[in-house]
């Protein structure tokens, strides 16, 4: 009988991932912290470009029990500005190495869609990819997170942010979503990526009805066997629908937050981490 090494056995699970040396549990829910260091963020309240300001909201992001730090140097909001690869690259890349000079034992994500990006951050301390565009923009950063055997966030979008609010028709939203993620996972698999993470993508390509649609289906997508991050901190789903600012959406936010727990959301990206491990 042939007895595999540990680390070639690969145990497909949707209760944990590895990053870098680290096992993550995720059999109760985690709370990823957003750091944006972009001057254009839709929420005022996020943004940063000075390292000791950065390095403060870290400091109490873990202090209040994120498990992990999500870096994004790149607006994604509906028809933000596209930056170029070498300004994002210069965004995250001083902030990630400050992090981990600071804060060792933090885990970090790169938000981004540009292997060159994930490249950089993974080389300074980065450990896990979350990629909005679901390697269609750049599918080069599959071979990278596939090098530096990351865990890889798949989301969900059709096109870009420049014109992602222009691709929301559907014939059936669920059944597409399946389709897409069911491909791009084998796709994955099949370059030896196994930590796969399903981030359904809500304001992305998404009218408010299709988000709110798209929430009530979420416990739909277990299927898959892959943990799900919701990611609906402050968005426009939450504050135009009632009428007030990303700065007042704190409360709505909890409330769906709430919704995606109880549909079996195991990670919850957001601005406010007291709030949302208080949730938990």
């Amino acid at each position: 009988m042939q007895i595999s090494n540990v680390e070639d056995t690969i145990f497909p699970s949707n209760k944990s991932i590895v990053a870098g040396d680290k096992f993550i549990d995720l059999s109760t829910p985690i709370v990823m912290g957003i750091v944006n260091v972009t001057p254009d963020s839709f929420y005022r309240g996020s943004r940063a470009t000075s390292i000791n300001i950065i390095l403060e909201r870290v400091k109490n992001m873990l202090m209040e029990g994120a498990t992990i730090l999500d870096i994004g140097g790149y607006s994604s909001r509906p028809g933000a500005t596209d930056i170029s690869i070498q300004e994002e690259t210069d965004r995250v890349e001083p902030v990630i190495r400050a992090i981990i000079r600071e804060f060792p034992d933090a885990t970090v994500s790169i938000d981004t869609f540009r292997s060159h990006v994930a490249k950089v951050a993974i080389e300074n301390g980065a450990t896990i990819i979350n990629d909005i565009s679901g390697f269609s923009i750049d599918s080069q950063i599959c071979d990278v997170a596939a090098h530096y055997k990351t865990p890889y966030i798949l989301m969900h979008m059709i096109g870009t942010p420049q014109n992602m609010q222009k691709n929301v028709q559907y014939k059936n939203l669920y059944m597409d979503m399946c389709k897409y993620f069911s491909k791009k996972i084998n796709i994955l698999e099949s370059k030896g990526i196994h930590d796969i993470i399903i981030d359904p993508g809500f304001g992305f390509s998404k009218t408010i009805d299709q988000n709110y649609e798209l929430l009530d289906f979420l416990d739909r997508f277990h299927f898959l066997d892959r943990p799900i991050l919701a990611g609906l901190s402050r968005k426009s789903m939450i504050y135009k629908k009632l009428g007030i600012l990303p700065e007042q959406a704190l409360e709505g936010t909890i409330e769906v937050n709430k919704v995606a727990l109880k549909k079996g959301a195991q990670i919850l990206r957001v601005h406010d981490v007291k709030e949302a491990v208080e949730l938990i």
